[in-house]
Formats: structure tokens, C-alpha cells, sequence
């Protein structure tokens, strides 16, 4: 369809990106896909996470076939495209190319909150686990693409007022607001990645964005290197956020 609005929005890992899939696949002509590339990702890094064999069976693993999907005639006769996109699994072997092809947003969270989330199911994390770094990889690449500034979302502004967030972003997006995107009904979908029963109990049980909690939890020391670079990402996409 001519008029067809392919969103990726890229977050990092331990974000509220399962929430705003939810919001998205609320509206009535959107349709959504959950983390495209996690079985290329699985596949090419040999990571041992859980369900990775069946994440691999059950998914498209061929990098070059998910971007045709991701690129192609919105699913489901829809007219928007929300797929949820995780920055670290978008590997160095995959063209960026393609990314002139979808309208590229950035949801960020502060590392003080995303590393002590994260280390709760892998305590020795690198950098690129974190995805931070890739994530300004990709802002720098579409910024350079289209000579324009793409729509940053903060977490921490969703939280406090979806609506205000929401609607900044279906502006930037040229999309009428729907009040559809606040509230949604419990469970999960069969949109959601396979892997949805391991990963997402809380959202599972969520029907709405929950009401921001200030998180004031340590950095172990061996993590500070990382943190402090992943801060440095932090600050400069802030700069760019819909406010």
C-alpha cells in the first residue's frame, strides 16, 4: 500500500519494549513483530540462551529473508508495520542498507537501570551485550541516511506520561494519536516470539504501561568500564529525545 508506515524501533535489552509492542498491536491497522532477527542472531553467535535451538527451528534465520519481510507489503493487509527490534542483533555481517526502507525510532534507558535488570539473568555481561553502542551505531547511520534527527523516546518519560510520549511520537511519525495505545488486555499473542513464555511473565500479566519506579540499585565494580561507556551513548541520544 502506498501510504503503508513501516516502524523499527530499536531499544536495547531490559527496556520497556515488550510494553510498547503491546501498545502498538493495540491500534486496529497496525500489525507487529517481535525481535525479527534473534534467530540469525542465535544462529551466527552460538549463544546458549534459553530455547535457542527452538527459537532457531521455529524462526527465519536467513538475515536477507527478514529484511524482504520487514521491507515488504505490510502482513495482515495492515497499514503500519511496528516490528520490535533489539539493537545487539543486528550483527556487523547484516547490510544497513535496508534501513532507508522503515521509519526508525529509539526507545533508550538509563544504564543505571538497564545493567542491574540485566545482570539478574547474566551476571558477567559485555559491552555489546548491553547493545547501547550499537544503538548509536544505527541512530548515526539513519540520521546520515535521511539527513534528519529520528524520534528518540526516553522510558522513563513513557512511563510518567504515555500519553504525552506516545502522542509526540505518532507526531513525529506523521500517525493520529489512538487512545487504544494506554491500555490492553492480559496474556500473550501470537505475535510474540516463542521464547514470550520464558521472557515475559510481567508483561504477560500487564494491561498498561506501569507507573514509573525511580530504581537505585549498585553497579558491580567490574561492570563500571561498561557502564560508564554505555552512559557516554545514553547521554548523547538524550539530547535528541521527544519531549
Amino acid at each position: 500500500m502506498s501510504d503503508s508506515l513501516r516502524i523499527a524501533m530499536w531499544s536495547g535489552p531490559r527496556n520497556i519494549s515488550t510494553a510498547m509492542i503491546r501498545s502498538w498491536g493495540n491500534r486496529n491497522e497496525t500489525f507487529v513483530c517481535d525481535e525479527p532477527f534473534y534467530a540469525n542472531y542465535l544462529q551466527v553467535t552460538g549463544l546458549d540462551h534459553p530455547m535457542a535451538a527452538e527459537i532457531i527451528q521455529h524462526h527465519e534465520p536467513d538475515w536477507q529473508k527478514v529484511v524482504d519481510w520487514l521491507t515488504g507489503e505490510v502482513p495482515d493487509g495492515r497499514r503500519v508495520f511496528y516490528q520490535k527490534q533489539m539493537t545487539h542483533h543486528l550483527l556487523p555481517h547484516i547490510s544497513r542498507e535496508w534501513l532507508s526502507s522503515v521509519s526508525n525510532c529509539f526507545l533508550i534507558r538509563d544504564p543505571a537501570e538497564v545493567i542491574p535488570s540485566y545482570i539478574k539473568k547474566n551476571d558477567e555481561p559485555t559491552l555489546e551485550d548491553i547493545g547501547f553502542v550499537q544503538q548509536l551505531e544505527i541512530f548515526n547511520i539513519v540520521r546520515e541516511q535521511t539527513g534528519k534527527i529520528p524520534p528518540v523516546l526516553d522510558s522513563k518519560d513513557v512511563l510518567a506520561n504515555p500519553r504525552i510520549s506516545l502522542g509526540n511520537l505518532c507526531d513525529a511519525l506523521g500517525l493520529e494519536f489512538s487512545e487504544a495505545m494506554l491500555s490492553w488486555e492480559a496474556g500473550l499473542r501470537d505475535t510474540d516470539g516463542i521464547w514470550a513464555s520464558h521472557w515475559y511473565p510481567e508483561v504477560e500479566t500487564s494491561t498498561g504501561f506501569r507507573e514509573y519506579q525511580p530504581k537505585n540499585l549498585p553497579i558491580p565494580e567490574h561492570l563500571t568500564d561498561i557502564y560508564e561507556k554505555c552512559l557516554e551513548v545514553y547521554e548523547e541520544l538524550l539530547k535528541h529525545r521527544l519531549q
